[in-house]
């Protein structure tokens, strides 16, 4: 299934309004956590600056300066993606520029694997989440409230119903939410 999976603050932002969000490095504890989900998917899809900013784990040798790194650095290295840009002509690593539309690409990810597929970047995430295209959404929420920014996903039209299937918390106090989309119940809301 196709999961969207993003650090957001309390208030519902994955960057403030400047764009930054270092306040949402992970510790070690919860970057294993982000080691195993990497290493249990099928593909990922990616928008433009995310892009960018995973790229070094893939170019970057400083980028594997202990074992975690390092670990996480061969399992993003393996991972096949697509990337959505209107500017980039070309993309390094493990990539490739999408070159149909975002249900064909989500279609054909999906079926080069029979794991689950992470697509990632507000707006991006944020279409496929509109469109009824996500099956899971996975979130991060640090204790930040950072009033105003990236929203995590866009308005939508319709309500979308979800069931909370996995919380943790870890030692940051940073919540793990796991929720499933219903989408027989999407199509009966009000």
């Amino acid at each position: 299934m196709l999961i969207v999976s993003m650090g957001v603050s309390v208030d519902g932002y994955i960057a403030d309004r400047n764009g930054h969000f270092a306040w949402s490095v992970p510790d070690d504890e919860q970057f294993r956590f982000h080691l195993e989900q990497v290493r249990g998917l099928g593909g990922c899809l990616l928008g433009r600056r995310l892009y960018e900013t995973m790229l070094p784990w893939e170019t970057d040798p400083s980028m594997r300066d202990d074992d975690l790194h390092a670990e996480f650095a061969d399992a993003w290295c393996a991972l096949p993606k697509v990337v959505f840009s209107r500017t980039l002509r070309r993309v390094d690593g493990n990539a490739r520029l999408a070159t149909g539309t975002l249900d064909d690409e989500v279609a054909a990810v999906l079926a080069a694997t029979d794991k689950d597929v992470e697509i990632g970047g507000a707006g991006l995430a944020g279409e496929a989440f509109a469109r009824g295209l996500v099956g899971e959404l996975s979130v991060f929420r640090y204790p930040i409230v950072v009033g105003g920014g990236t929203p995590l996903l866009p308005p939508v039209a319709d309500p979308v119903p979800l069931d909370l299937v996995e919380t943790r918390t870890f030692g940051t106090r940073v919540i793990y939410e796991r929720y499933r989309v219903l989408h027989d119940e999407r199509r009966l809301a009000p």
